[in-house]
Formats: structure tokens, C-alpha cells, sequence
């Protein structure tokens, strides 16, 4: 009897200490779910912020406050804009800057020729801000266009609930992360402040760029303008975007030979290079002080760039 007592007073501390882990859980869980910001409109919110002031802030974040743009391109403030970028140009700017001077005292370490470097840093100057905006602007975009069927079907379930469309909008950036719910976000809040509904579609497109938006804003407005069944148009668009997006994956997965070949083109004489000055470091020695030396060496890399450029664009297709 009383090794079952103690038995059963073991099973006992043990049920308590799993309540015990499940109510900290369901209390952390519960604190986490009521203060999670889903995206940075909300986030910004959070901070006691008026709805004005957030617009201000977002808009001032894309590079949308042209009082305030250092640069007057046009082409690359489009590009800053639809990248999402949210860090001040200076600092991102000087982030780049630094990278790229970083990269040629490595190269003049290395035994790169000073009148060879010089004129290549303001070069990279250039390309690794534009670059980097490049990257961004794609990555948003894939996220963008995974996320645009879904917000349509919230858009069109609103619609069925009796909602008009600036609500429905409104709905996507509440319930919706990042990206398209702070975008839609901005949609609904200059809505709020004056701007017709189809003026902020367009501003929208202007922001991001996306090639699937078009559809939706053609949409809207035709609606607005000449009325219709939104809710049908909304349904139809959403299953062809998910559709075309289907397509594109499959293309992409055919093509991949091509791209995988500008790859192993590429890693192939790194490879082969390193390789050969871990099994013999002294191999190269008599030539990296040969100016010649470098020249040929970049020559080799552009050649190497433009061959990779030409089997990516044989193996990029545009819808």
C-alpha cells in the first residue's frame, strides 16, 4: 500500500507539473496573440500614433516624401519605392559605399594595382545600391504575388457579407502581414483622407509594381465606374492569378537546366582555383605582382558575367 501511495504520488506531481507548463504556455500563447502586430502599419499603431501620422510615416519610409528624396531620378526612386525599403537612403547608401570600399582595399591588399581599383570603386558605388534595391524589389514581389490570391478571397468574402470595398480593403490590412497589408493599409487610409478609391488603386500599382495588379485595379475601376458584380470578377481574378502563378513555377522547375549550367559554369574555375592554391599556395606566387596579371583575370571575369547573363536570358521567360 504504500509503495501504490507513493506511485500515485508521483503521477500526481507529475499531472500537476504539466498543468502547470500548459497554463504558462496558454498565458504567454494568449499575451502573444493580443499584442502581435501582423505588419508595420499595425506596429506603427502600436506606438500612439494617429491613422494620419502613420500614412505620413509609411509614405515617408518609401521614399514617397519627394521634399524629403535625396535623389531626383526618377527610375531609382521607383525602384527604392517598389523594394520596400524602409532604412533612410543616406544610411543605406553608405552601408553600400562601404561594402564596395571595403571590397577594392581587399583587392589592393590582395596585390590589385591601385590605377585598376580606382576607377572600379566608383563602379560598385553605383551597381551595389541598385543591386541591392534589385534583390529586394524581387523577393517582395514573390511574397506579394503568394499572398494577392488570398487577400482577393478575403476581399470577395467581405464583399458577400455586405461590406463596400474600402471596407473590405480596410479588412486585408488588418488581418494580412506583410507586404499587402501595410500596403493595402496606406490603400484604405487615404481613402479615409480624401483620395478617391481608384486614384489609391493606381498609387498602389505605383507603389509596388506587381504585374498582377493591373488586373485588380482594372477591375475596381470598372466597377466603380460603370457598376457590376465585383464579387464574380474578384473570384475569377483570384483563380486566374493562382493559376498563372501555377504556370510560372512549372516553367521555371523545366527551366532550370539552364540556369543550374550558368551556375556550374561559374563555380567551376573558383573551385578549381582555390583548389589549387590550398594543395600548392605557392603556385601563383611569381604573378599576382603582374599587373597583367589582374587585367586578364578581369577580362575573364566579364566574359564569364556575359555568358552567364546569356544563358539566364535563354532560360528566363516573360508572361
Amino acid at each position: 500500500m504504500l509503495g501504490g501511495g507513493l506511485y500515485l504520488f508521483y503521477a500526481l506531481i507529475g499531472l500537476c507539473a504539466v498543468m502547470i507548463a500548459e497554463a504558462i504556455y496558454l498565458l504567454y500563447a494568449g499575451r502573444s496573440d493580443r499584442r502581435a502586430a501582423i505588419n508595420r502599419r499595425m506596429k506603427l499603431q502600436e506606438k500612439k500614433l494617429s491613422q494620419e501620422q502613420v500614412l505620413i510615416q509609411l509614405r515617408k519610409e518609401r521614399g514617397l516624401d519627394r521634399r524629403g528624396s535625396l535623389f531626383s531620378l526618377e527610375r531609382f526612386r521607383k525602384l527604392r519605392t517598389q523594394s520596400g525599403l524602409v532604412m533612410p537612403l543616406p544610411k543605406f547608401l553608405s552601408m553600400t559605399s562601404g561594402a564596395a570600399l571595403a571590397l577594392v582595399l581587399a583587392g589592393v591588399w590582395k596585390g590589385v594595382p591601385l590605377s585598376l581599383a580606382a576607377p572600379v570603386l566608383p563602379v560598385l558605388c553605383l551597381a551595389f545600391p541598385i543591386i541591392a534595391l534589385r534583390h529586394l524589389k524581387k523577393r517582395r514581389h514573390k511574397q506579394f504575388g503568394i499572398q494577392l490570391p488570398e487577400a482577393l478571397e478575403l476581399i470577395t468574402r467581405s464583399l458577400k457579407a455586405g461590406h463596400p470595398v474600402p471596407v473590405a480593403i480596410a479588412m486585408v490590412a488588418r488581418e494580412m502581414p506583410d507586404p499587402i497589408g501595410t500596403e493595402f493599409g496606406v490603400v484604405a487610409d487615404e481613402v479615409t483622407y480624401g483620395s478617391d478609391l481608384v486614384s489609391a488603386l493606381h498609387s498602389l500599382f505605383e507603389r509596388v509594381g506587381h504585374e498582377d495588379l493591373p488586373l485588380f485595379v482594372t477591375a475596381v475601376s470598372i466597377q466603380h465606374s460603370s457598376g457590376g458584380n465585383l464579387r464574380e470578377i474578384l473570384d475569377g481574378l483570384s483563380t486566374v492569378i493562382r493559376e498563372r502563378g501555377k504556370l510560372k513555377r512549372k516553367v521555371r522547375a523545366i527551366s532550370t537546366e539552364g540556369r543550374m549550367s550558368a551556375y556550374i559554369l561559374t563555380a567551376v574555375p573558383i573551385l578549381l582555383m582555390t583548389a589549387i592554391m590550398v594543395m600548392m599556395p605557392h603556385f601563383y606566387n611569381n604573378v599576382w605582382d603582374e599587373p597583367m596579371t589582374w587585367y586578364l583575370l578581369g577580362g575573364s571575369f566579364a566574359w564569364l558575367m556575359l555568358g552567364n547573363f546569356m544563358l539566364f536570358k535563354m532560360s528566363t521567360f516573360k508572361f
